[in-house]
Parts: structure tokens; sequence; C-alpha cells
């Protein structure tokens, strides 16, 4: 039967050398498309707010014992028998890493897909550099950039991605200080235990952590039938199968059980999850990664979905 899915190689040369110069030449186009991603879910979004010393005004709530009086709005107060505190706000700006996980793996791509695993990661990572930044946030990318507050740290990301691709697996965390969040986007494939062995440090540190799994819709619905011949893009070991429809259910079984596995882990760490398939439109995970980040409860984020 034609074949459903390829891995996009280097053509020529060393490995390593063709698989930077095939990466810095993808960046560009990915970042137009991440910019213009970018551009239809930011209009109406704000820096993400909340209660403090400001001058902006943010919510009346009622006064508790202990607190100041001088900020007791005694106006609002005056219109029933409650005490209330005229609260402002402040800009929550802090730092926000961005990391791709670019190994082998990713560089897969069905012909039910719309782009390969690791073009969708660009994307998505480049898009929220762009989203968050306008924000005020401060961006970096482990081992690559160093956090930076600008309104062109999407185009900085780009640039710094072009000379020090990302490799494969989690990033080097240990120049990570102080209260952030870091956002991982990748396919996960690894059993859920494997994974939270890399993660669970990283939470006990105090890290808040948004995992982004970018899956093509052949891993989900495994359409494969008849002879088959699949070959793992990490170890270049292969598996032929002589009617592959018999492996579909528990396959199916496995794969969903190992996403299931792996959200719920996470969630219990105060992690969150979510899946997007590239035949999906990135704009659905920037919206709901955006929405975690700015501190939404988690349905309202996810659409409802775990």
């Amino acid at each position: 039967m034609a074949s459903i899915g390829q891995i996009a190689g280097p053509t020529s040369g060393n490995d390593a050398l063709s698989r930077a110069r095939s990466r810095a030449a993808l960046v560009p186009d990915c970042l137009v498309e991440a910019k213009r991603i970018a551009n239809t879910v930011i209009a109406g979004w704000h820096g993400r707010r909340k209660r403090g010393i400001g001058e902006n005004f943010w919510q009346f709530r009622p006064y508790t014992e202990g607190e100041s009086l001088s900020r007791i709005d005694w106006r609002r107060s005056a219109r029933d028998d409650h005490t209330y505190i005229r609260d402002h706000e402040w800009e929550a700006a802090h730092t926000i890493w961005l990391w791709a996980d670019l190994s082998p793996s990713m560089m897969y791509k069905s012909t039910y897909g719309h782009v390969s695993k690791e073009g969708r990661a660009l994307v998505i990572m480049l898009a929220l550099a762009e989203i968050l930044s306008r924000s005020g946030e401060r961006i970096g990318c482990p081992g690559v950039m160093e956090p930076v507050s600008t309104r062109n740290a999407a185009e900085r990301l780009a640039a710094a991605l072009m000379h020090t691709p990302l490799e494969g697996g989690l990033p080097q965390t240990a120049m990570i200080r102080g209260w952030s969040d870091i956002v991982l986007i990748g396919d996960f494939l690894d059993d859920a235990d494997s994974v939270m062995g890399r993660i669970g440090p990283l939470a006990r540190r105090g890290l808040r952590g948004h995992v982004i799994e970018v899956a093509d819709p052949a891993e989900e619905i495994f359409p494969y039938n008849g002879r088959t011949e699949f070959s793992d893009p990490e170890t270049g070991s292969k598996l032929m199968a002589g009617r592959a429809e018999n492996l579909r259910e528990d396959y199916q079984r496995a794969y969903l059980a190992r996403r299931e596995n792996l959200g719920q882990s996470l969630r219990h760490l105060g992690w969150t999850f979510i899946s997007h398939r590239t035949d999906h439109l990135a704009s659905e995970a920037l919206v709901a990664v955006h929405m975690y980040l700015s501190g939404m409860p988690a349905r309202a984020a996810s659409g409802g979905q775990p």
C-alpha cells in the first residue's frame, strides 16, 4: 500500500549539521506563520492582571479584619451594611520559558496532518512568544536565549534558534531561578513514567508547567492496513506487520492510555496538559495555553476537555 507518513530527514552531509541547516531554513517560515496566527488570536488580550499596588481600579471586595483602614472605600461602604476595600491592579510580568522537543520523531508527517510535528511545535512556540511579549512578559528559552522583555521577542527567539538549534529531550533548567512558568512542547511518546521522571524534579523546584502534546492524526487513529513496515526514527529499528489492521485496537488502547496517564500525572503536580493534533488549527493550542497562563480554570481553558 502507499506510504501514509514519512520522516522528513536531512538529505546529505553530517547528520547533525544537516539537521541544523534544515531547521534553520524552517524557522523563518515558521516565524511568519506564527505571527499570522498570533495576530488572529491576540485582539483584545492584555497583560495578566492581579490585585496589588497600581493606579487602575481592579475591584471592590469585603474588608477583612487586620487590613489597613486607609484602603477602605467609604463611599462604596455607605451604600449598604458592609465595609469594602478598593483594590488596584498591577501587571504580573514574570519569566516564561519556552521549549520545544525537536527529536527525530517530531519530524514525522502523515498524509492526514497539515504539517510535520516539528513545524507545528516551532509555530506554537514562536506564536506564544509573540503573544506573551506583547503582554509584557519576559520570554526565555533554556540554553538558547536568556529571558528578554521586548516586543520583538519572537524575532529574537527565531534568530537564536537558527544559530543554536534545539536538541531532543527535555531542556537543562539549572539556569532557571525564581517564580517562573515553563511551556514544554513535544510528542512525549515515551511511557508516562519515563516522562514524569524528568518532569517531576522541575515541579518540585516550584516551576509552574504547561505541557503541549503535538500528535500527528495517524499516530492516534492508526490507519494502516495490510503489510506495513514501521520504523523508529529515534533508534532506526524496524517492525514488519503482515496485517497492520490487526494491531489497531491494541495500539489505540495503549496510545490513549499513555496520554491519559501522562495528563493525570501532570495535573497531580499542578501542571496543565494540552493535546493538540496537526490536522487542527495551531490557534486552538495557543488559546488553551494562554488561558492557563492567565490563571483561568482548567475547564475554561481547555474547552471542558481533560
